[in-house]
């Protein structure tokens, strides 16, 4: 069975031309969404394919009318493939019925995963690279060695938690992740606090 998706990304815009192409190309059943495709809910192509079944041919119009990036692209169809489930896209001339059309996808699927791979590559020497001048990733740290110094000293003094992480503009729990409070209970009792 022949099933058609369309989209368009807004409510003023017309679905007339997708889906007379995807009739044209003998879809019996057809779903549409007007919404843009850069959203995770698509209600229609969710209904789509929540109907498609081993066999069917999923067609669309046009790539853009399914996903906005190549990755998205190549997991959908290698889902379908897993599946059993053929694609098409009548504008664009694939049919992964075809050996063509498999070799077509074959090719983006390598294209992608190349792509991915030398973009871990660029982040892991820019990481190096950035190491080697002295600069460390992430954020920068709120409790510097100063403020954890003066943390456990006003903790042993008896100030509550909650004043001391106010104090030093922190939350309670990144309080306790540089002063634990095993620790500040060994510090009372070696002053003889509590």
């Amino acid at each position: 069975m022949l099933i058609g998706y369309a989209r368009v990304s807004s409510n003023d815009q017309n679905l007339d031309l997708q889906t007379d192409a995807l009739k044209k190309a003998g879809c019996t059943k057809i779903f549409s969404d007007k919404i843009s495709g850069m959203g995770k809910k698509r209600p229609g192509l969710d209904e789509v394919l929540s109907h498609l079944r081993t066999g069917d041919t999923f067609v669309i119009w046009k790539l853009d009318r399914l996903g906005r990036n190549l990755k998205e692209l190549i997991s959908m169809v290698g889902k379908f493939d897993k599946e059993g489930i053929h694609f098409q896209s009548t504008t664009d001339g694939i049919d992964t019925t075809t050996p063509v059309g498999r070799f077509f996808f074959h090719v983006m699927a390598s294209l992608a995963q190349m792509e991915r791979e030398l973009l871990i590559e660029r982040t892991k020497a820019g990481l190096a690279a950035a190491k080697k001048r002295g600069r460390v990733g992430g954020r920068k740290r709120l409790m510097t060695p100063s403020k954890v110094e003066a943390a456990k000293k006003l903790l042993a003094q008896g100030m509550p938690p909650k004043e001391v992480a106010n104090n030093l503009g922190v939350s309670i729990p990144t309080l306790y992740r540089w002063c634990p409070a095993s620790d500040n209970t060994r510090s009372l009792l070696e002053l003889d606090i509590v």
